[in-house]
C-alpha cells in the first residue's frame, strides 16, 4: 500500500507540473498577442525578485556582533564587482557563494 500512495502522489505532482508548464502555451498561445500586463511582469518581475532575495539574505547581519557583517558585505560586493566585471550572472552568483563560504568556513571562525 506504501509503495503505490508513493507512486500516486509521484503521478500527480508530475501531472501538476506539466499542466504548469503547458499552462502559459495553451493561454497566450497561437496568433493571440500576449497581454501587456504579462509583457510588464516579464520586464519587471526578475529585478524584484532579485531585489527580495537580496534583502532576505542581509536581513540577519548583526553589525554589533563579530564578525560585524564582513563576510556578507565582501561577498556581496564580489559578486556587483564581478558582475559589472564580466556581465555573467553565473560567475558573479557562483563566485560570491564560494567566496562567502570560504569568509566563513576559513577566516572568519
Amino acid at each position: 500500500m506504501n509503495s503505490v500512495h508513493s507512486i500516486v502522489i509521484v503521478a500527480v505532482v508530475a501531472l501538476v507540473t506539466i499542466a504548469l508548464r503547458f499552462l502559459p502555451f495553451i493561454v497566450f498561445g497561437g496568433k493571440r498577442k500576449t497581454p501587456e500586463i504579462v509583457t510588464y511582469l516579464g520586464k519587471v518581475l526578475p529585478y524584484a525578485i532579485m531585489a527580495m532575495l537580496v534583502v532576505y539574505c542581509l536581513k540577519h547581519i548583526s553589525f554589533i556582533k563579530s564578525p560585524f557583517g564582513l563576510p556578507e558585505i565582501l561577498a556581496g560586493a564580489v559578486v556587483v564587482l564581478l558582475h559589472l566585471w564580466k556581465r555573467n550572472t553565473l560567475l558573479s552568483i557562483v563566485s560570491g557563494t564560494v567566496i562567502y563560504m570560504l569568509l566563513v568556513q576559513i577566516v572568519f571562525v
